[in-house]
């Protein structure tokens, strides 16, 4: 069942097929988000997680429809955005029990990019300054209780 909404087909978002899933168990549907962490191979297919903001589905595929995802979301990437239509499985037997989606078609509609994260100079500093402050404070301590008098 792909949903219809003015003649077009729209993806579910990620609680509409959980909340749903009994619903849409063994029916095509459309889902969107990110992908992230690692394309996981196994054998000649997949495992990719999606994630629509809200939460992240499991996604199996074939190699084939991955070739092209470049980027996985993490601190350094934001991940492809992808469109994938597939069998939802609201208990998938054949993968422990879990709810996944099996893609038939995976389209790439926002290219991952890396990002940029710039260094605060003021935090840098003052971790600097903290640093060396620490290491001057346990000079003094250790030289201080080297000049102790041993009480007799």
């Amino acid at each position: 069942m792909i949903n219809i909404i003015s003649g077009s087909a729209y993806a579910l978002s990620s609680v509409e097929l959980i909340e749903k899933s009994k619903e849409y168990d063994q029916q095509i549907v459309s889902y969107r988000g990110e992908v992230v962490g690692e394309v996981m191979k196994r054998g000649s297919f997949v495992w990719i997680n999606v994630n629509d903001g809200l939460n992240a589905i499991g996604i199996w595929s074939a190699v084939s429809l991955v070739k092209e995802i470049k980027f996985g979301g993490s601190y350094k990437y934001r991940g492809e955005r992808v469109e994938v239509t597939g069998v939802l499985n609201r208990a998938c037997p054949q993968h422990g029990g879990d709810l996944d989606i099996h893609a038939e078609k995976i389209e790439i509609f926002k290219t991952g990019h890396e990002i940029y994260h710039p260094v605060n100079r003021s935090r840098l500093n003052l971790a600097a300054i903290l640093s060396a402050l620490s290491f001057i404070l346990i000079g003094l301590n250790i030289y201080l209780k080297k000049k102790r008098i041993p009480a007799e």
